[in-house]
């Protein structure tokens, strides 16, 4: 993969210095020619709107140029800040949204790669930006003016991830994602990752969304309104990240019974857990879910799919249980081989080693739902 050295920032920097971005440039030596950045002219509902930085050349030396790859033009002076600093950008059709990332060293885990939740933070990140890019609201996640005035928000109901190469420290990731309409309640959103070194698909995503009222925390249909406001940024023709023919993406995910082969009780949201729509962020079920994993499974495995459907809101006073159980053999084999048929690029080899759970959490108080899930796991990767 690609890797990017500390001197990656000195450069962007001086680049950026030379544009006028931060001032005057630091004295030091000259530097080369860099390709042109992609600076975003944010504006409402016009699907050519691009965003930020440049192609892989980095920071380049022309500023406010609207980039040549998709026969932009220069507007000198446009775009914010974060726009020129966030390496993103809709692509040509201004459908989709592509975004790279550099792994932190605080985003990796105990195998020396990007844990699931960095992956599932970049996800949202990536769809956050692609939202603001095309004008949508800031100060929710991805919000359209019709939205903002009934006081309504987009909730997850379903997400399902499926991680074919974990990303290491330094790597960098290419991300694209899109959203489509989803019947009369809902939307959907998905994502393609790549290791942007090889163009190599590493990962696949869709979620499902769906509205509610931010005061009454009630469930409501989208409106033929808001379907106007944000259809107009998707594909005209249905287009998965994920085909869902024999997708396990699909696959009805059981209630799981006590009494669970593994437990984790008394978890309980840390302030930081919230998000700005007042709730327990998504991605910190996944990491609730993962708590009550059994060691020896952690030890071995790595995670390959997680799917998850939100059933109930969990807010900042309320204690919840994890309960893992290992799924049957049987139906885990049935999963591992319809993923075959799907284009995913999982490795099916070995299937005697993979394993396959069933997760719940629940609120510690009543035994409500609050999550249920699956994963599926594969044999470490020799080192």
């Amino acid at each position: 993969m690609l890797k990017v050295s500390c001197n990656f920032l000195n450069d962007q920097i001086q680049a950026l210095a030379q544009c006028s971005f931060l001032g005057r440039p630091v004295a030091g030596p000259t530097l080369p020619p860099l390709r042109d950045p992609v600076v975003s002219c944010r504006h409402l509902y016009k699907p050519r709107v691009l965003a930020v930085l440049s192609d892989r050349g980095g920071v380049g030396s022309g500023c406010g140029v609207v980039g040549s790859d998709v026969g932009m033009v220069r507007v000198p002076g446009s775009g914010s800040l974060e726009d020129r600093l966030r390496l993103g950008s809709l692509t040509g059709d201004g459908l989709s949204y592509k975004e790279r990332f550099i792994v932190r060293c605080y985003e990796v885990g105990i195998n020396k790669t990007a844990t699931v939740e960095t992956i599932a933070n970049l996800l949202q990140e990536v769809g956050c930006n692609h939202a603001q890019s095309v004008g949508f609201s800031t100060d929710g996640f991805a919000t359209t003016p019709t939205m903002r005035k009934l006081n309504l928000i987009w909730v997850t109901a379903r997400m399902h991830i499926e991680i074919y190469k974990y990303p290491a420290w330094s790597d960098v990731v290419e991300i694209e994602t899109w959203c489509q309409g989803d019947g009369r309640i809902g939307t959907r959103r998905d994502w393609i990752v790549k290791d942007y070194a090889t163009g190599r698909v590493i990962g696949r995503a869709t979620s499902k969304w769906v509205m509610m009222n931010q005061e009454t925390r009630r469930l409501q249909k989208v409106s033929d309104d808001v379907r106007e406001e944000y259809l107009v940024y998707c594909p005209r023709e249905l287009r998965l990240a994920i085909p869902e023919e024999n997708s396990s993406s699909l696959r009805k995910i059981p209630k799981l019974e006590d009494p669970a082969q593994s437990s984790k009780v008394g978890l309980v949201p840390r302030r930081a857990d919230l998000d700005m729509n007042q709730h327990v962020n998504n991605v910190t079920y996944i990491g609730w879910v993962l708590e009550s994993m059994p060691q020896e499974v952690i030890d071995s495995h790595e995670l390959q799919t997680i799917t998850l459907d939100y059933r109930r809101e969990c807010q900042h006073d309320d204690i919840v249980d994890s309960l893992t159980t290992m799924e049957p053999v049987e139906d885990a084999k049935a999963v591992f081989e319809l993923q075959g048929t799907n284009g995913s690029a999982v490795v099916k080899e070995n299937i005697e080693d993979s394993r396959q759970f069933l997760h719940l959490l629940r609120l510690s108080s009543d035994g409500l739902e609050i999550n249920r899930g699956r994963t599926e796991w594969r044999k470490k990767p020799a080192r």
